[in-house]
Order: structure tokens, then sequence, then C-alpha cells
């Protein structure tokens, strides 16, 4: 190619960019103004140097011309400004209720919009449009018993300030108990912050009164058996690498507990802590949880919360009933065997059903003058017995040999075990 042709070929790419830079340059003359020419302008008063009034004037381009526009957008950086821009207003003041039937009862639950139990208000039932029940306490759980089996509408009477809702809510109320978790527990758990800790969480553990002083207080090896610790608040703050390290091959934590004055459900305030530690040192993991049911229904109460709680881990071990004295005015320290022992089985077939091992958690003499030990023998028994060599007769399948243990991580006393489990 001979310099002449050379020089015109490179002028006319030259062009062509030149042309394609223009077409450019026009199709987003919009930008261009609003970038270089600031066609956003604020007038003040003249002469003041005070800010007086703005006026803004935008211009619009094609969509994405702004690429500062999500500073402008209130609810970019919080999605809740978008629901309550949408939220027909006086939601904030709408009511609903959920209903649920275990045994010939119904729990009838107030909630707000945001799904939440309403406290403090005289609230009023009525079923089937003729019979009424207050909510006494103001928790916003009116509970019924003794009802014959079958369908009931169910509303919530007008309450000064509120809206609730027009039509009543229709329920089937069961004839017999079955062992399904509830799917709406949540609205009935509770934190510390919100009960008396001091006069609901009052478990005495009796085996520490047959304890003999054999009991070793350190790691224990029997044949293939697996050594153990269970923790709770009371451990305080753990390092769980360090309890990993010390040996310790699973950790069997408690979830929470019903309180032994008022009967509520309460999350243990080390739970979540205690049971993403363990985890994440990669050492296995069971819960347990106190009880104070007096009957199926508060069992299946119980056993719901526990399927709760721990729907986001993997569980190793068994989900434990922890039954055992509450000083003696607990509210489920009076029952019979025959009764506590139906206790611990609706339990264990709530938990069963939701796909988890059930287990049940008692000292030795519990077990011999508190339950009838043969009826549960289907699911884990955890015994407790501090002595060098246990006295039970019955089946365990792990055990709980001191309160006086010492691991590494953990300041002060812990309750070391055994498992025999495979």
């Amino acid at each position: 190619m001979d310099s002449k042709v050379k020089h015109t070929a490179v002028f006319i790419m030259l062009l062509l960019i030149l042309m394609i830079l223009g077409v450019v340059v026009y199709s987003n003359l919009d930008t261009v103004k609003r970038r270089f020419l600031k066609e956003e302008t604020v007038q003040t008063e003249s002469g003041s140097g005070e800010y007086a009034g703005a006026h803004v004037e935008r211009v619009t381009g094609q969509i994405g011309d702004d690429l500062s526009a999500f500073m402008q957008d209130e609810t970019f950086f919080n999605s809740q400004s978008t629901l309550d821009k949408y939220r027909p207003k006086g939601d904030e003041n709408r009511l609903s209720i959920v209903v649920t039937s275990i045994e010939q009862d119904l729990r009838v639950q107030v909630v707000n919009y945001e799904g939440n139990p309403v406290e403090g208000e005289s609230f009023y039932i009525t079923v089937n449009g003729e019979d009424e029940y207050k909510d006494l306490n103001q928790d916003g759980v009116v509970y019924i018993a003794d009802l014959r089996p079958g369908e009931y509408y169910v509303s919530l009477n007008r309450v000064s300030g509120y809206k609730v809702p027009e039509n009543p809510t229709k329920v089937r109320v069961k004839d017999k108990v079955e062992y399904v978790a509830i799917n709406d527990i949540s609205l009935l758990i509770k934190t510390e912050d919100e009960i008396d800790a001091a006069l609901e969480d009052t478990a005495v553990n009796g085996a520490v009164e047959d304890a003999d002083g054999t009991e070793m207080t350190s790691v224990r090896r029997d044949g293939n058996a697996k050594f153990g610790i269970d923790v709770s608040k009371w451990n305080g703050e753990i390092d769980w690498d360090k309890v990993k390290e010390a040996g310790v091959e699973y950790a069997i934590i408690r979830l929470g507990y019903r309180g032994s004055s008022t009967g509520a459900l309460v999350e243990d305030p080390y739970f979540e802590k205690n049971i993403r530690g363990a985890i994440a040192s990669d050492i296995p993991v069971g819960v347990y949880f106190f009880t104070q049911a007096v009957n199926e229904v508060e069992a299946v109460e119980e056993a719901s919360m526990a399927i709760k709680l721990c729907s986001d881990y993997k569980l190793d071990y068994p989900i434990f009933i922890d039954t055992e004295g509450a000083g003696g005015n607990g509210r489920a320290d009076q029952l019979g065997a025959a009764e506590r022992t139906l206790v611990c089985r609706a339990f264990c077939s709530t938990i069963k059903n939701a796909g988890y091992k059930a287990g049940v958690y008692a000292s030795r003499n519990w077990l011999n003058n508190n339950l009838i030990s043969d009826k549960l023998e289907q699911d884990v028994i955890w015994l407790a017995e501090y002595r060098e060599t246990p006295l039970y007769q019955g089946y365990y399948q792990m055990w709980q040999y001191s309160s006086n243990g010492k691991v590494a991580g953990i300041e002060g006393r812990v309750d070391i075990n055994l498992s025999y489990l495979e």
C-alpha cells in the first residue's frame, strides 16, 4: 500500500471514530448538561448569603444515567421503609388472633400487625358468639380448657384504639393430644429480661444429695464410651476451642426451661452462644430442656419450643427433657409418677415426630421413685448418679457421673458425662 492510500485510510478511520463519539455525546446530552453545565441550581436571597429556599430543576434522561440516584432513595439502605411506604395507614393499631388446640382446649394469642404478642391490655375473646373470656393477666394470651371436640368460631372483641378482625376465626378443637409441634410456639417463648429468673429458674439437682464422694471429677474413659459435658447459663462464658483441645467429644446444651412459678417458657440466655460456639469448634451437640409441665399439653409446648430453637442447627445427640425437682415449690413438684411419666412420653413423642432423637434426663432416685422408668426405655435414658459405679439397675445410654468436673475453657465446675450411644 503506497503512502497516499495509507494516509487516506487513516483519515477515514479517524472520521468514523469522531462520528461515533458525536452520536454517543448527542444521545447522552442531558447527562452531559447535568454534569458539566450544572443545571441543578440553588437560589438564595441576594446579598444575604443565608439559605432562603431552594428550587431543584431535575433533568430526565435514560434509565441509569444518574449513578448517585440511590442516594435520593430513602428505602435503599432500609427495606423496612418500603413496607412502611406502601402499608395502609393505621395498620400499627391492627390486631389479629392466632388460635391453636392441643387437646380439648383453645389457646388464643393476640398479636399486632408484625405478629408480636400484645401485652398490657384487657382483651376479651368470644367463642361461638356466646361465651366470653378475658385475658386476666394481660399477657395477650387467653387459654380455654375443657372444651368438647368440634369446630369453634373465635372472635376478638372490640378494643378502644385498635382495629380488630371483622370475621371470626374457625378452629377445630381436638379430641386428644396429637404429638405434633406447635407452629406458632415462638409467640410464647420469653427471654430472661421478661421474667424474674430468680423465681423461675429453680431446678434442684437431686443427684447431688445422693452422691457418695467416690465420683471422678476429671476425664474418664470407659471402653468405647465418649466423654462429654453439659452446660447452661450457670457456666458463663466458655472457650470452646480450649474445651475441644481438652478432649471433650460432645456437649449437651440447655436451651431453656419452663418457669417453676408462672410456667413461662424461657430461653436460656447462653443457648445460642453455646451451641454456635460448640459447633464452630467441631464439637457434636445435643440439647436439654428443664420441664415444669403439669400435663401432656404443656409437654407438647415444651417440645415445640425445643424443636423451634433447634431448627437452624444440626444435632448429633438427642433432645432431652430434664425432669427433676424445683425446690419443693415448683408447679410440677407434686406430680405423681404416672403423671410425670406421661409428660416425658408426650415430650419425647413430639420430638421424635419432628425427626429428632429424644431422651429423658433424671437422677437415680427420680427414676426409681418419681417416674415409671420402664415406660421410658424406648427413648435414651440419661442417668445422673455421682459415684464411681452406678447403683441404678435399669437401662441407660448416657451417664452424668459428676457435677464437679474440671475442663479447660470453663471456669468453675461443670457436669461431665459418658455416652454409650453409637
